[in-house]
């Protein structure tokens, strides 16, 4: 009777503690993005001081400097959105192309983070065919991981033929790992970006499509990015 009374009370607990447990992981991944957050964005981030540079002519508190920096930058946001609704955006466009693309590095990163905001944003002239989901089956039939490809650009190294390939990290896709994987291991995911990004989003809760074996024979087709 005793160990029948203990087995009773350790399932009702256990029970408790599987209706408690995804409540006590979504509060540890929400202090987890809090954190990354407060890290980059936070009052002793380098960004948070320019904020509190922002806010300090107006008031001594370096906390209500740092607030009131946060919302002169919300605040100038809208206007600059309103200007980029405006036909004042070609002429915006131009001007980035010819300073901030053109500077070594610095132009590369700014393309690719460009490309990932259009991709999510879904715009109508977004650079599709120069980004998409597919799978890499490392040895050929090994492990699948669902990536993103930046450019469909074959490079030879060792007399070999290989592609590059933006493999995301779960729960936050915007980074990952650069990796140049053997083209005959890449095939198309035949998804769209925001499947990738739930997919990631949720840590594999959210289950992508299946590879099916007749897609492995299918070659990367890419649109013309001037038909886009």
């Amino acid at each position: 009777m005793i160990k029948r009374s203990a087995k009773s009370v350790m399932a009702t607990w256990f029970a408790g503690l599987l209706a408690l447990l995804p409540l006590l992981l979504t509060v540890s991944l929400l202090g987890w993005v809090v954190n990354i957050l407060d890290k980059f964005l936070g009052p002793s981030s380098f960004a948070g001081q320019l904020f509190a540079m922002l806010g300090q002519p107006i008031v001594t508190n370096p906390i209500l400097g740092y607030l009131l920096g946060w919302a002169i930058v919300i605040g100038a946001i809208y206007p600059l959105g309103i200007v980029v609704q405006s036909r004042l955006k070609k002429p915006i466009t131009a001007l980035i192309d010819k300073t901030v693309r053109r500077i070594p590095v610095i132009g590369s990163l700014y393309n690719v983070a460009d490309r990932f905001v259009s991709l999510l944003d879904q715009k109508q002239d977004a650079d599709i065919g120069a980004m998409s989901p597919v799978w890499c089956l490392f040895g050929g039939d090994g492990v699948a991981v669902l990536a993103l490809m930046p450019n469909p650009e074959i490079m030879d190294i060792e007399g070999r033929e290989y592609q590059a390939v933006l493999v995301p990290t779960a729960p936050v896709p915007i980074g990952g790992g650069l990796l140049y994987i053997p083209k005959e291991w890449i095939r198309p995911a035949n998804i769209g970006v925001d499947k990738l990004t739930s997919v990631y989003m949720s840590m594999g809760i959210t289950p992508p499509p299946p590879l099916k074996k007749a897609l492995q024979a299918t070659p990367l087709i890419y649109p013309d990015p001037k038909q886009l």
